[in-house]
């Protein structure tokens, strides 16, 4: 694998180029204020309507309607859903963009499982930031960044390396390393991180741990506190000193606790699991499972999020989380990829 740092990372390439961001949520707001703050020339495409536009104006960005900002484009980055990609490409990009210019992703899903195909004289390239929108800003404006994966899969140019180089080195993530990767490693290991610890499995662990508590008579707030409030604190520990650090940075009875306990919690049937679901990522059958999901207007998925909202580690959370107010998440943040 290669890796890049800042002392690597020439951004001559993107002199006098036009970038324009499609989308404004989360990535797309620090990855375009991040790039206008490099001294680069950006434009955010968005629709007239869009909510969007008049936070973009607001920090003081260009905006231009989508087909607008195609056309100008030297580099298109797509960081609307994924789900919205091959939409955007058949309606927009792809009867505006100049010969010659790169779509840039954060995300390889769209292109890995052949749902966007660009024309052969594009570059596609990806830089995907290994965080989120809030950490991919609030760590440039520290002067410092989040790493970053890089890939080509289609070099139409020629020029595509140096391009996708001086793209992640404009965006702060030299300051924390630039790693080699190609779009199918990058998408099969997101999904199935998020599926099996940052999302899918971590939300069930504690739900599981909390309810246990519950059904055994403790207190719902003491059970909360315990159970989701305190991960935080941990994982904190864990992104700085790593897990052997975190662990020796606690009590012997919690460690010795988890030495005893964590791998008959995780053990051979949540291993299997794991197995099992990196297959169904890397075999396609989530990718045919989402686009049934998504033909349905995601049935599935509408109504968890409904059910969610009342069980009863949600409305005694929510509870508790008034009650300190520095801990509501901004209502500037948008959702979107990476996660």
């Amino acid at each position: 694998m290669r890796r890049w740092y800042d002392a690597d990372l020439d951004r001559q390439p993107l002199e006098k180029r036009i970038i324009a961001v499609f989308g404004y949520g989360a990535q797309g707001r620090a990855q375009a204020r991040n790039l206008r703050d490099a001294g680069l020339q950006v434009r955010v495409a968005l629709r007239q309507g869009s909510a969007s536009r008049a936070r973009a104006e607001a920090d003081g960005l260009t905006v231009l309607d989508p087909d607008t900002a195609a056309e100008q484009a030297d580099i298109a980055v797509l960081l609307v859903p994924d789900t919205a990609q091959p939409r955007l490409y058949e309606d927009v990009l792809a009867r505006h963009l100049k010969p010659g210019a790169a779509l840039l992703f954060a995300h390889g899903y769209a292109i890995h499982h052949g749902h966007l195909r660009a024309r052969d004289d594009l570059d596609v390239i990806m830089v995907a930031p290994l965080g989120i929108g809030e950490q991919v800003r609030a760590t440039f404006e520290k002067g410092a960044g989040v790493p970053a994966l890089v890939a080509v899969h289609q070099d139409g140019s020629g020029q595509a390396w140096p391009l996708v180089l001086a793209y992640a080195g404009a965006g702060g993530h030299g300051r924390a390393g630039v790693m080699e990767t190609t779009f199918a490693e990058e998408t099969e290991t997101d999904l199935f991180a998020e599926q099996a610890v940052l999302v899918g499995g971590l939300s069930e662990l504690i739900r599981a741990a909390f309810d246990t508590l519950v059904e055994a008579g403790y207190q719902p707030e003491v059970a909360y506190f315990c159970c989701l409030h305190e991960v935080k604190l941990i994982a904190d520990m864990i992104h700085e000193r790593g897990i052997a650090g975190m662990r020796e940075s606690i009590s012997e009875v919690a460690d010795l606790g988890a030495v005893q306990q964590g791998p008959r919690i995780i053990g051979a049937a949540s291993r299997e699991a794991m197995r099992k679901a990196l297959a169904e990522v890397r075999s396609g059958e989530f990718d045919r499972q989402l686009q049934r999901e998504q033909a349905a207007g995601f049935p599935t998925l509408k109504a968890h999020r409904h059910q969610a909202k009342d069980d009863l580690i949600e409305t005694v959370g929510k509870r508790l989380r008034d009650r300190m107010p520095w801990m509501r998440a901004s209502d500037d943040e948008e959702g979107g990829h990476g996660a």
